[in-house]
């Protein structure tokens, strides 16, 4: 058996707004809808992943001295 075989298709998954069966022009989503309202929240950083920035215990004026060369 194929994986990409046509006569088992893959189960449909909702849609990841609205939770409505996905349509197959627009999908994973349902609608051009949905689809906006996802690219809206990925533009607008509501996917960021939180991070921590370590600096590896260097302060600035550390960092700025060792930078220069006199």
């Amino acid at each position: 058996m194929n994986a990409h075989d046509p006569s088992h298709p893959h189960p449909a998954r909702p849609c990841p707004v609205c939770g409505k069966p996905a349509a197959h022009a627009t999908r994973p989503f349902c609608s051009k809808r949905c689809a906006d309202v996802d690219l809206h929240r990925w533009l607008g950083g509501h996917y960021r992943v939180p991070v921590v920035e370590e600096d590896g215990g260097l302060d600035d004026t550390a960092r700025d001295d060792s930078a220069r060369d006199d």
